[in-house]
């Protein structure tokens, strides 16, 4: 019997990247459709692991799971941690505030309380808003998405950063306000333990190819369509 493809990510209700999963209709959203064709291009059936957002890294690298699809942003940190496959997303950062903050711009910033995921490339972006007060998530809440919206609700904090992606579906929200995005192009990718090179290239090659051949185009279209798509004739823009 073929192994399966064991990933990581984390259960959560963050569209349109993914929604709880659902015990008929299994995972949707635009990363679980990536795990599905990689899965089906290998010819190995998928398998996602649970587990809170601080503890994929780690059970990739034990070899609890073969690598973990889950909102990874391509960071040194990370990539000193585990081996990245070529991107399969490329995303840039917003800043979302309360409706009717005067927040339009880094400057605005100062003196307020902007949250972010600790040790992401968000929080190294509010790390640059001079004079702002960043404030860390930790990454071992079951919903860090969600614990930084019901800070920026409560007043706890001024204004949460985070990937463009994550807050589409926000754009109509009573509660929030998009204040700017930063275009900071932000490589999404898959990570693998660094003593398995082999599995990094299957899965490599298996982005390669439905890339070429717009499987991926095709994902991205239908889960991501008010997003710039990143990828030309299979090259990085």
């Amino acid at each position: 019997m073929t192994a399966p493809l064991r990933l990581a990510c984390i259960d959560s209700e963050a569209p349109p990247l993914f929604h709880l999963a659902d015990p008929v209709a299994g995972r949707r959203g635009y990363e679980p459709a990536i795990g599905e064709l990689v899965a089906a291009e290998l010819g190995r059936p998928l398998e996602w692991v649970y587990l809170p957002w601080a503890e994929m890294i780690p059970a990739v690298r034990r070899g609890d799971a073969d690598a973990v699809l889950c909102g990874q942003g391509v960071t040194e940190a990370r990539a000193a941690l585990v081996d990245f496959t070529r991107p399969y997303a490329v995303f840039h950062e917003s800043v979302l505030v309360r409706r009717g903050e005067p927040v339009h711009s880094a400057a605005d910033l100062r003196g307020r309380r902007v949250a972010a995921i600790e040790g992401s490339t968000n929080m190294a972006l509010a790390e640059t808003f001079e004079e702002a007060v960043t404030v860390a998530f930790g990454g071992g809440s079951e919903d860090v998405f969600g614990d930084m919206l019901q800070a920026l609700r409560t007043g706890a904090v001024d204004a949460v950063v985070d990937d463009d992606v994550v807050f589409v579906p926000l754009g109509d929200h009573p509660d929030f306000d998009l204040a700017f995005t930063v275009r900071t192009g932000n490589r999404w990718a898959i990570g693998t333990a660094k003593e398995r090179p082999e599995l990094r290239a299957e899965l490599d090659g298996a982005l390669d190819r439905i890339t070429a051949d717009g499987r991926l185009a095709k994902a991205w279209t239908r889960w991501l369509s008010g997003l710039e798509y990143p990828f030309d004739g299979g090259a990085e823009r």
